[in-house]
């Protein structure tokens, strides 16, 4: 990418089911669910949202193996989306097991991610 314009973070959590692309697709929405960048298109050659890139890394803290890195980048409207899991987040006590929402134990997921955009 030869032109970061915005850098974005965001957490996203899975409470019961431990789900950890459903903790990552949060995180990235929460990164960048309370931005409107309509500048991109000034800056972009040719105003081609296509040529926009996003580099997006996510702190996850356990299965990275199972993140489902195409619904990940779904999340993302425009561009090329890369991803790279990294060795991060949190698991912590969601004080209950609920089977009937996928519990295995009683451990939360909690990711953060770091969203990186231009062209």
């Amino acid at each position: 990418m030869d032109h970061r314009m915005f850098v974005e973070v965001g957490s996203g959590i899975d409470l019961h089911g431990q789900d950890v692309t459903r903790a990552c697709v949060r995180a990235c929405w929460d990164a960048i669910g309370h931005n409107s960048m309509p500048g991109m298109l000034t800056v972009i050659p040719g105003g081609d949202l296509s040529k926009q890139q996003v580099e997006v890394t996510l702190g996850v803290p356990f299965h990275h193996e199972e993140v489902d890195l195409q619904a990940v980048r779904k999340a993302f409207p425009y561009g090329t989306v890369t991803v790279q899991i990294v060795q991060g987040g949190l698991l912590a006590s969601s004080g209950i097991v609920l089977p009937d929402q996928g519990d295995d134990s009683d451990q939360m997921v909690i990711v953060d991610a770091v969203v990186v955009v231009g062209y």
